[in-house]
């Protein structure tokens, strides 16, 4: 009895060292094969995307140090579907111009591919899905119901997009936000909402929807809260008076999704300690701005 014990806890140990050591391999091998994923929106001084482009023409610098062209591992122009989530405001500040926010999110799904798909949701003090993905063109029957009411649940509304798009297979991703951007009542913070969408890839388009001619302070804040979200993930902000202006505005964010430069690359960093880590494109092109998520955040192990 007592050697064959012995047996046992023999082939235990075994069998424990072998799997350690199979874990470890694991673990080097995610780090390696781990890709960050940029998807860059090139456009030239009027606005308009630029085609065309090789990677030549690019530049990834990660923490300030240049990513060498042996680490990417794909370029191109991506043309592939997208997931986009549309939020739309309906808090009470945003009484008068709802009608304007709903006319706005069926511009942007009348702009959409066939292969692309969008999902609708609405927030004030609380957060629900209006309509799933979907690969129509017509905003759901009960959207048109909806009345403006109570407190903004802006961060809290983007973490959902987020939890919505992280589901999704599709490559890119956006987030679409009409809002007056004055966050009253949320459970998370801006940082917080804006790292989730960077982590995913996910571009936030923002639409100021605040009432821009009566100015005041208020409305300064809710215009730098909504800029930053778009800046640092690589999306745009948009300020229009509405009408034309807006619809135009709608249909550019189409089709801007529609054509972004994809690069990956293998980061040169493989610490897995859960830091900040940086990122900027450069073209070679002094002409043409390029804009992307301005950073992500490493695994933690």
């Amino acid at each position: 009895m007592v050697r064959l014990l012995c047996t046992l806890l023999f082939i235990c140990a075994l069998l424990s060292v072998s799997i350690e050591a199979l874990a470890q391999d694991e673990d080097v091998v995610r780090v390696n094969t781990e890709l960050v994923v940029l998807n860059v929106t090139v456009t030239d001084k009027s606005g308009e995307f630029v085609p065309g482009l090789k990677l030549s023409d690019f530049k990834v610098f990660e923490d300030g140090k240049e990513v060498p062209a042996s680490a990417i591992a794909n370029f191109g122009v991506h043309e592939a579907p997208f997931a986009s989530v549309v939020l739309l405001d309906t808090s009470g500040s945003m009484e008068s111009r709802l009608s304007l926010g709903r006319s706005a999110a069926i511009r942007f799904l009348d702009g959409l591919r066939l292969e692309d798909v969008a999902a609708v949701y609405k927030f004030d003090y609380k957060v629900e899905q209006v309509q799933d993905f979907s690969s129509g063109r017509d905003l759901a029957p009960m959207a048109f119901g909806i009345k403006a009411r109570g407190m903004t649940t802006l961060y809290d509304a983007i973490l959902e997009a987020v939890n919505a798009l992280t589901a999704r297979q599709e490559a890119r991703k956006a987030i679409i936000v009409l809002s007056d951007g004055m966050d009253t009542y949320s459970k998370s913070s801006s940082s917080k909402a804006l790292e989730a969408a960077m982590a995913i890839g996910a571009s936030i388009y923002t639409v100021d929807m605040s009432n821009n001619e009566s100015g005041g302070s208020r409305n300064m804040q809710s215009a730098m809260i909504l800029k930053d979200f778009a800046e640092k993930s690589g999306g745009r902000f948009l300020a229009t008076p509405g009408g034309q202006a807006l619809r135009d505005a709608f249909t550019a964010i189409a089709a801007e999704l529609a054509h972004q430069y994809t690069i990956s690359y293998r980061p040169l960093n493989k610490a897995r300690d859960g830091k900040w880590r940086s990122l900027e494109i450069k073209l070679s092109r002094e002409d043409l701005q390029a804009r992307t998520r301005k950073g992500y955040r490493a695994p933690n192990r």
